[in-house]
């Protein structure tokens, strides 16, 4: 099995177990920092007179010099590497944009602590210039993070707003850095209420200073083979468009893009969440030694994605398809693709796109499935249609979790890791032990995508808002922080009753047609293809250990969640 060293956005289960799995699923074994050097937990302190909350405080960020040791200490032992630039600088996403007592010093000498922690990229491509080093990067967001060294939700609608609103075009490097504040009249927007903008603009000079660093003095010089870029939680305008289109004009004009983009060296996106998994895929592919790029058709049903752009992003749904392609390595054809994405914009469309995936299945047509009903999570009608069809239980790839890019890297993630080992490997126990683990992502997908975020989640979210700690929250958000906002008695009922749930959701999911786990007719998943054929598994058993789901950062949003499932 081939090993990847894989430092994560944060500790997340999108980010690091979904990912660890998808590896296994194609046959790559990823090794991660210990679970202590890259914890990112919102705040844990909190102040308070009475039922009065005063402040929070105490959050936790990932240790950036043991994950900088980590990678020297592994390097000699792996394959390749994919490495997230916010947690090996800044401790993860969210330590990423703490705000800042100033933005640094003159590019490019602009911070010596975080320049030695990014040159340890350099390091180890010198080192070992034959293994490929993958990195994802973000541009930071627009809001602040929601209760993370005393910022409120106040803070967050405030921010995302005020940093939302048009912005003076500007194309330089230093007018970008010293333009954040200049209106698209040429005027100075006003002061804020609820945070400090001079420090979020000191974060904002400080982040994009990182990545133009990365763009400029380790892509360009060939330390990193690709580079990924994640605008996060991103909107068609504001203080975000200026960085995003100065990264499109570096691609082109120093990295031989076309349009802002170079499928061989460098993408920009919109997505976070999802880069995870489409540099795993995109390493599958590499270290299956596969030369040919696995092609890709998209069919819609319902609108498609070039009309629709998603409230948290500046691309339309289409064109991120097309970047989320080239990010995992793939083509983009119109017809007689490896893979068919099926992106379901309509759930008035499901019945038709249902024909279609039954109708690939049948003829052994590689499929991944993406909802983009669901806003956040997947859509009822969707999941219900997909879940009464068997082929449901073969797809490659599955996603209806949060932002249109997150589904789309996630799922396609899924799809190319996963063919690129089933086109490829031939050894019987590789082939056991990936369909056992692409078995169990998919089933989670369904489990957590939908029976949690749609169903369970609403359960929970009702309860911790009816037993807050504090009457001076705003409405509806003591879940967001419930190690703080609710009583502990309460946040032990809480898992309680998510631990109960869960168990009888695993039954009912296990019992559908998609699964119908050990039924003598169960569904079936792909175990291998070769050629125009291929051999098929049956899902056998499923087990979620009563203790596994939890939440991971105190709040309802994500869940942990691991089930395993077993085909034979």
């Amino acid at each position: 099995m081939k090993k990847v060293l894989y430092v994560p956005l944060d500790d997340r289960p999108v980010n690091l177990d979904d990912v660890v799995k998808q590896g296994q699923s194609a046959g790559l074994h990823l090794i991660t920092p210990h679970e202590a050097d890259i914890r990112n937990r919102l705040d844990s302190v909190a102040d308070a007179s009475g039922d009065q909350l005063l402040s929070t405080s105490s959050p936790v960020f990932g240790n950036t010099a043991k994950i900088r040791q980590f990678i020297l200490d592994h390097a000699a032992a792996v394959d390749g590497f994919i490495i997230s630039t916010d947690m090996l600088a800044y401790g993860g996403l969210i330590g990423s944009r703490r705000l800042r007592a100033d933005g640094g010093g003159a590019y490019p000498n602009y911070d010596a602590t975080t320049i030695q922690l990014l040159d340890v990229i350099r390091k180890i491509k010198q080192d070992y210039p034959r293994k490929p080093i993958y990195v994802l990067d973000t541009i930071m967001r627009l809001a602040t993070t929601t209760y993370t060294e005393g910022l409120t939700y106040d803070t967050y609608v405030e921010s995302r707003s005020f940093m939302g609103q048009p912005r003076k075009a500007y194309t330089t490097f230093d007018d970008i850095l010293n333009g954040y504040n200049t209106s698209d009249d040429d005027t100075q927007y006003g002061d804020t209420t609820e945070f400090d903008k001079t420090a979020y603009y000191n974060t904002r000079q400080h982040k994009f200073k990182t990545n133009y660093y990365v763009l400029d003095r380790l892509v360009r010089q060939g330390y990193i083979d690709f580079l990924a870029i994640g605008v996060d939680d991103a909107k068609t305008e504001g203080v975000q468009i200026n960085e995003i289109r100065f990264v499109e004009n570096y691609i082109n004009q120093s990295l031989g893009g076309c349009e802002g983009q170079n499928p061989d060296r460098a993408v920009i996106l919109p997505d976070a969440d999802g880069l995870g998994h489409s540099l795993v895929a995109r390493m599958a592919h590499q270290l299956h030694r596969r030369r040919t790029r696995t092609k890709f058709a998209v069919r819609y049903y319902g609108p498609h994605g070039s009309t629709i752009i998603n409230p948290y992003e500046y691309m339309s749904v289409h064109d991120n398809i097309l970047r989320h392609i080239d990010i995992i390595g793939g083509q983009y054809v119109a017809h007689c693709p490896d893979i068919e994405i099926i992106a379901i914009t309509s759930s008035a469309e499901v019945t038709s796109a249902m024909n279609q995936i039954n109708t690939n299945g049948a003829h052994g047509i590689a499929t991944v499935v993406v909802d983009f009903v669901g806003q956040g999570a997947a859509n009822a009608a969707v999941t219900e249609a997909l879940l009464e069809s068997p082929y449901t239980g073969r797809l490659l790839g599955y996603s209806g979790w949060n932002t249109a890019g997150n589904k789309i890297g996630i799922s396609l993630g899924m799809g190319e890791a996963r063919y690129s080992f089933l086109v490829s490997e031939t050894r019987k126990k590789a082939l056991g032990a990936a369909v056992n683990a692409h078995g169990s992502l998919l089933f989670k997908r369904f489990l957590k995508d939908y029976f949690y975020k749609a169903v369970a989640i609403g359960e929970i979210r009702t309860y911790s808002r009816s037993h807050g700690k504090y009457s001076n929250l705003p409405q509806g958000f003591t879940d967001q922080n419930m190690l703080l906002f609710n009583p502990p008695e309460d946040y032990e009922y809480m898992r309680g009753v998510l631990r109960d749930r869960m168990q009888t959701h695993v039954a009912t999911l296990g019992g559908k047609p998609a699964f119908l786990i050990g039924s003598p007719d169960c569904a079936r998943n792909i175990k291998q293809i070769r050629g125009a054929s291929g051999s098929l598994a049956g899902y056998s058993s499923v087990v979620l250990p009563y203790e596994n789901p939890d939440f991971l950062w105190g709040r309802a949003f994500e869940i942990t969640l691991n089930p395993e499932v077993t085909l034979h």
